[in-house]
């Protein structure tokens, strides 16, 4: 939606919040609703902008659309969710700029380095164009303001995220594991022997979102910092992206 229409939005709203609030306000006897009508107006390209609300925020616009279209850095190679089967050269990207902005983040307030990263298929939102990578880039790619947690997970807990991927043999974004589908069902597994394992993923994945129960009760770490920042902070410190297709979920030979 263009920012015009948005205005003209809410406009209308606050018109008529504030008629209905003086309508109550002139009315000291109760009444009784008799009849309700409506209307619906359409906020598309027939209406016009309001001239006094576009030059007022022409100037912020302008400085706003400077910084999300400042170039951060550059990617040689157009990236989608949907390149390969179980793992892509942007979900490695995602993955990687969890672990990479987030165990500085987790390793000073614990003492602890994040074992596993794990994100969603789904909440990659947008390609990443060959070119370069800007600010808008990470808005478009991370619309939603899900934030970096790390859960404690035990060895139930953690066979229970790699029996998540394996049942669905989809490229969720992962790092700090290996996983080689067998037809037989066999499995293997490569990930250090540990009792607990520390996993980063978003507060939505946490809290269950795309059915991931197996992060249910396990003791979480807040890093308040939003994966989109730290998507920004990632490509501010990169001059270029260099992320492929690798063998860290693939199908036995």
């Amino acid at each position: 939606m263009n920012l015009n229409y948005r205005w003209q939005s809410w406009l209308f709203y606050f018109a008529f919040a504030k008629a209905a609030l003086l309508l109550s306000s002139c009315k000291p006897s109760p009444s009784q609703l008799q009849k309700v009508t409506g209307s619906k107006i359409v906020v598309d390209t027939t209406i016009s902008g309001v001239t006094e609300i576009n030059e007022f925020i022409a100037p912020f616009k302008k400085s706003l659309d400077a910084q999300m279209d400042e170039m951060l850095s550059y990617n040689p190679k157009r990236m989608h969710k949907n390149d390969y089967k179980l793992n892509t050269p942007i979900g490695n990207m995602m993955a990687h700029t969890v672990m990479e902005q987030g165990n500085p983040v987790f390793k000073q307030r614990t003492g602890n380095d994040i074992d596993v990263v794990l994100l969603n298929h789904g909440g990659i939102r947008a390609p990443m164009k060959a070119g370069p990578v800007t600010m808008r880039t990470a808005y478009e790619i991370m619309p939603f303001e899900n934030e970096m947690v790390v859960a404690t997970l035990d060895k139930k807990q953690m066979n229970g995220l790699i029996t998540y991927l394996t049942d669905r043999e989809r490229a969720h974004p992962f790092e700090g594991l290996k996983i080689e589908l067998s037809p037989d069902g066999d499995h293997k597994v490569t990930i250090e022997e540990k009792e607990f394992y520390y996993v980063a993923t978003s507060d939505y994945l946490y809290n269950s979102g795309d059915n991931m129960s197996f992060f249910k009760d396990a003791p979480v770490v807040k890093l308040d910092y939003k994966i989109r920042n730290a998507m920004i902070d990632y490509f501010k410190k990169v001059d270029t992206l260099r992320f492929e297709h690798d063998d860290r979920f693939t199908y036995k030979n």
